[in-house]
């Protein structure tokens, strides 16, 4: 397949409900840094204040001085490991992942599924996609969170049951009598686990050796994972102390000749759609939107939705959660309602506020206003079986919408990813003149 040439005039339609979300998820990420560096210029403060009461030596302030210079810098990334002061479970939202690895049954699955960055599937084409985002075919798999600690390694699935528990070449991975580092580090990678070659692809990584980089920008994590992982040796052959390979992902800045290499060049894993992550984003467990999912048929197998038996239903099916007022919602933060069920219907079917529950949308489809649900023709289907720990996202039920009435084809990026270069070379003709 050639690359197509698409220079024609490309007219952007009014500013998109994703587009506001990804605006505004950028800008709580600097609402948030500086309310970080803001802290630590407070404990700062009160330990100067302490230190001169209890006449600690004057090198201190200096010391502190260019802590809060670094603090201060361009870097784009934080020490800091991030809180889960996001979580709605009090009880669960101080733990780190040592403390957390110290929970049992449904507390660690509701604790650890609550943790994988999920991206949104794409409804709309990103602007500046081509100098702001990068673009990685997704392997199919099983999405999980692989923690190595203690001299071992766990991997968690999505719903936070743990997939394997194994010894890795990951930091603190495995027992070994030559392992090096402290025995307190620990490591956090997001992965797909691909059966077929029994390889975990890591696709971005969360923490190394202790070092968080929740904080940091997609830009400096996919670095450090790149330059760090073959180190570790995690990428060799299987072996006595290392059961599972780990390889990488090619990951490319979103341009033609980026985007082309994601979509039509060969991978050792079967492709599952592309994914595309905003480079200025940090890593933000739930669903966001600087993080989007994109699939057609010639990049993934099941771009529709199948049932059980791997057959594309007649109706698309969603998963909606029941709330305490009989309302069905999205897993979106805030979710998005759908509707409400009838208090007779709940007590008689015996459902309870929490369940997840499958339906079908009827031959009245969704009602969309200027990009929005406003209404839609739900069937009860039935609740859905008990490992699924989530609802659908709202852009996953629009995209699935959208694949079987009006996708959002290759044409459209590339559209985009061209548009935008027009922009620039433009741009670059004036400064010149």
């Amino acid at each position: 397949m050639a690359p197509h040439d698409i220079r024609r005039p490309h007219k952007r339609p009014a500013i998109s409900d994703q587009q506001k979300r990804r605006e505004f998820s950028l800008q709580r990420q600097q609402q948030n840094r500086r309310d970080a560096q803001q802290q630590a210029r407070s404990l700062a403060s009160t330990l100067l204040s302490l230190s001169s009461t209890f006449n600690e030596p004057s090198t201190s302030e200096s010391v502190l001085e260019v802590e809060l210079n670094e603090l201060d810098s361009e870097t784009e990334c934080s020490p800091v490991l991030r809180s889960q002061s996001e979580f709605n479970e009090p009880s669960l939202k101080e733990f780190d992942v040592r403390q957390a690895s110290k929970l049992k049954g449904s507390e660690a699955r509701k604790w650890f599924s609550r943790q994988l960055l999920l991206p949104e599937w794409m409804i709309d084409v990103p602007d500046r996609l081509s100098e702001d985002w990068y673009v990685f075919a997704r392997p199919s798999g099983k999405r999980c969170f692989v923690v190595s600690s203690n001299g071992t390694t766990i991997s968690r699935l999505r719903n936070g049951s743990i997939l394997h528990r194994f010894p890795s070449a990951l930091p603190n991975g495995a027992r070994r009598r030559d392992a090096s580092g402290s025995g307190q580090s620990y490591s956090i990678l997001d992965c797909i686990f691909h059966e077929m070659d029994q390889t975990y692809y890591v696709i971005d990584m969360i923490c190394w050796r202790g070092y968080s980089l929740y904080d940091c920008t997609a830009e400096f994590r996919f670095f450090w994972l790149n330059s760090k992982l073959v180190e570790s040796g995690a990428c060799e052959p299987p072996s006595y102390y290392h059961k599972y390979k780990f390889s990488l992902v090619p990951v490319y800045t979103c341009d033609q000749n980026g985007f082309y290499a994601a979509y039509t060049r060969a991978a050792p894993y079967i492709k599952d759609g592309l994914l595309f992550y905003n480079k200025h984003s940090h890593y933000q467990p739930g669903n966001t939107p600087l993080a989007l999912v994109w699939k057609d048929e010639s990049c993934s197998r099941y771009v529709i939705d199948t049932d059980s038996n791997g057959q594309v239903p007649s109706q698309q099916q969603v998963v909606l959660e029941l709330q305490d007022d009989g309302k069905v919602t999205t897993s979106d933060d805030p979710p998005v309602d759908f509707g409400c069920l009838d208090g007779n219907f709940i007590e008689k079917s015996g459902l309870s506020s929490g369940n997840l529950l499958r339906f079908a949308i009827g031959d009245g489809g969704l009602t969309i206003v200027d990009g929005r649900i406003q209404g839609a023709d739900l069937q009860y289907v039935g609740k859905v079986n008990g490992a699924r720990a989530f609802a659908d996202s709202y852009s996953k039920v629009m995209f699935q919408y959208a694949a079987r009435h009006s996708p959002l084809k290759v044409d459209d990026l590339l559209t985009s990813i061209n548009s935008s270069n027009d922009h620039r070379e433009d741009g670059d003709t004036e400064m010149d003149g």
